[in-house]
C-alpha cells in the first residue's frame, strides 16, 4: 500500500532540537495568549491560571500517550494510524478527520490575527478592518504554504527564526511584568484554586479553552517519518514542548490578571497581549508584543499546515481519502497535492469568513469548535495508548502510572470536557464542531465500501513490537510493524 508515486517523505531530516522547536511553535505561545485570553476570561474570569494548570495535567497524560504510541508505530498520520490499529479503523478515521477539520478551521482563525497584527504595526485603526485583515492574513498563509511545500528542512529553518524572536520577546516581557508596580489587582493564590469557577460546567468550559491553548505540540508525531531516531525523539519533544508552553501560559495569564482590569481585557479581546505590553512598557511594549504575536501566529500556521497535510498524506496513501493526496513531490519530498488542496479550501474559507462578523466574533466560535474536535482526537489517542500497551502495564509501577493511569485519565478528561461543554457553548460553535466531524462520515463510509486495506489493520500491540526491539536503519526486520527510517509504515 505504498503511495501512488512509490516515493515517501524525506527520512531523517529533523533532529531533537528541531522537533522541540516545532512542538513549542505548534502550541503558539504568543498567539494563544493574545487571541485566547479574552475567551478564557469570558469563560472563567480570574480562574484562567487554574484552568490552564488543571488542563496541563491531563494534557501531559495525552503527551505520554503520543510518546508511547510513536515508539511502536512511526506514521505521518499519528493518531489516525494508532487509533485505527488499536480501537477501530472507523474511530481512527474520525480521529484523523478531527485533526484535519480543526486544522482547516484554524487556517481562518489563525490567519485573521496574523493579518490584524501586521496591520496594527502600521496603524492601530486598520487592525479591526476584517476585510483588510483577511487579505493580509491570506498573504501570510500563502507564504507559509510555499515554505511547507519546500520541505521539512526549510520549514524548520523558518521556524527557528520566527519562534526564536517570539520566545525572546516573551521572556523579556515576563521579567518586565514581574517588576511592574502599577497593578490593577494584587496577586492572589486563589486564582490557582477552584473557588473562581462557577460550578462544574464553568470549569469544563474553561478547560475546553485551555485545551485550545495547548493544542499543536503533537505536530512532532506528524513529522515522525521525517525525524531521526523518531521513535524516541517525537514523543520526548512533545513532552518538553508541553512543559515549556505551560510555564509561558501561566506566567502571562497571571500577569494579565494582575496588570489589566477585566474591562481592559474585554476591550482588547483579539489582542490582550498588546494591551499588556503597552501597560508594562508604554510606547514600545505594545509594538514589540504585536511583533511576537504576529510571528507566533505565522509560525503556528506553518505547524498546522504540516499537521493537516501529513494527515491527509497518510489518508491518501492508505486510500481512505483520494489516493492523489498521497503523492509526494519529486524534488521537495513533500505531499504537494495535499498542500495544494488545503491551500485552496482555506482560501475559500477566508472569503466566507468575512460574512461572519468581526475578528473577535470569528475567533470565539472557532476556538470553541476546535476545542471540541481536539478533545475527540486527543481522547481517542489516550485510550489507544492504554490498549496498545495493555499487556505491559503491570510490569512495573512506572509502566502502570505513565503508560496506563495517566494517559487514561487524560483521555477521560478530554471526553468529559467534550460532553460537559456541549450545553454551554454557542449553537454556532457546536454546529461547526460537531458538523465538521459529521461530514467525515461520508468519505469514511465511501472508502470503507471501496475496500481500503486501512479497514483491515494489523493490530498494534506493544508487547510484540517492543520484543522485536529496535530496527537499525537500513536493516528492516521482516516481523517489525514499523520500520525506523523507512518512508512509510507499510
Amino acid at each position: 500500500m505504498s503511495n501512488s508515486t512509490g516515493r515517501g517523505l524525506q527520512a531523517n531530516v529533523l533532529g531533537t532540537f528541531d522537533t522541540v522547536v516545532m512542538a513549542v511553535a505548534g502550541s503558539a505561545p504568543a498567539y494563544s495568549i493574545a487571541a485566547t485570553t479574552a475567551v478564557l476570561a469570558g469563560a472563567v474570569g480570574l480562574a484562567g491560571p487554574a484552568a490552564l494548570l488543571y488542563c496541563a495535567i491531563p494534557m501531559l497524560g495525552i503527551a505520554l500517550a503520543f510518546s508511547r504510541l510513536s515508539r511502536i508505530d512511526v506514521n505521518a498520520g499519528a493518531s489516525y494510524s494508532w487509533v485505527g490499529r488499536t480501537l477501530h479503523p472507523f474511530l481512527g478515521f474520525i480521529s484523523g478527520w478531527a485533526l484535519v477539520i480543526s486544522a482547516t478551521i484554524f487556517m481562518v482563525a489563525g490567519s485573521l490575527p496574523a493579518g490584524s497584527m501586521t496591520l496594527a504595526l502600521f496603524d492601530e485603526g486598520l487592525a479591526d478592518d476584517t476585510a483588510l485583515a483577511t487579505i493580509v492574513g491570506a498573504a501570510w498563509f500563502l507564504v507559509m504554504l510555499a515554505v511547507v511545500l519546500g520541505g521539512a528542512r526549510l520549514t524548520v529553518r523558518a521556524q527557528l527564526i520566527m519562534s526564536g524572536v517570539e520566545l525572546a520577546i516573551l521572556a523579556l516581557f515576563a521579567v518586565l511584568a514581574v517588576f511592574h508596580t502599577d497593578n490593577a489587582l494584587p496577586f492572589d493564590w486563589s486564582w490557582l484554586g477552584f473557588s473562581h469557577f462557577h460550578g462544574v460546567s464553568g470549569f469544563a468550559s474553561g478547560a475546553l479553552v485551555a485545551a485550545f491553548y495547548y493544542w499543536g505540540w503533537d505536530v512532532t508525531s506528524n513529522l515522525s517519518e521525517e525525524t531521526r531516531n523518531s521513535r524516541r525523539t517525537t514523543g520526548l519533544a512533545g513532552l518538553i514542548g508541553v512543559g515549556i508552553v505551560f510555564l509561558l501560559f501561566e506566567v502571562f495569564t497571571i500577569a494579565v490578571n494582575v496588570v489589566l482590569s477585566s474591562q481592559r481585557i474585554e476591550d482588547n479581546g483579539a489582542n490582550v497581549l498588546a494591551a499588556l505590553g503597552e501597560e508594562v512598557w508604554p510606547g514600545w511594549g505594545g509594538k514589540l508584543l504585536i511583533v511576537a504575536v504576529m510571528l507566533s501566529t505565522v509560525a503556528t500556521l506553518e505547524t498546522t499546515l504540516i499537521q493537516v497535510t501529513r494527515s491527509l498524506f497518510a489518508m491518501g496513501r492508505d486510500r481512505t481519502m483520494p489516493s492523489a493526496l498521497g503523492r509526494v513531490h519529486r524534488t521537495w519530498n513533500t505531499p504537494w497535492v495535499a498542500i495544494a488542496v488545503v491551500g485552496g479550501v482555506a482560501l475559500v474559507l477566508f472569503v466566507a469568513s468575512n460574512a461572519l462578523g468581526s475578528v473577535g466574533d470569528i475567533l470565539a466560535d472557532a476556538i470553541s469548535a476546535i476545542g471540541l474536535q481536539i478533545a475527540v482526537y486527543y481522547g481517542l489517542a489516550g485510550l489507544a495508548a492504554v490498549v496498545a500497551y495493555r499487556s505491559t502495564l503491570l510490569k512495573s509501577v512506572s509502566d502502570f502510572l505513565l503508560g496506563g493511569l495517566w494517559p487514561l485519565f487524560g483521555a477521560l478528561f478530554m471526553f468529559w470536557i467534550f460532553a460537559e461543554s456541549l450545553g454551554e457553548l454557542d449553537p454556532a460553535a457546536v454546529a461547526i464542531g460537531i458538523g465538521g466531524l459529521a461530514v467525515g462520515l461520508v468519505p469514511m463510509l465511501w472508502y470503507w465500501r471501496q475496500g481500503s486495506d486501512y479497514y483491515r489493520p494489523a493490530r498494534l500491540d506493544a508487547s510484540r513490537t517492543v520484543e522485536a526491539g529496535y530496527v537499525p536503519e537500513g536493516h528492516p526486520a521482516g516481523h517489525s510493524t514499523a520500520h525506523e527510517g523507512l518512508s512509510t509504515d507499510f
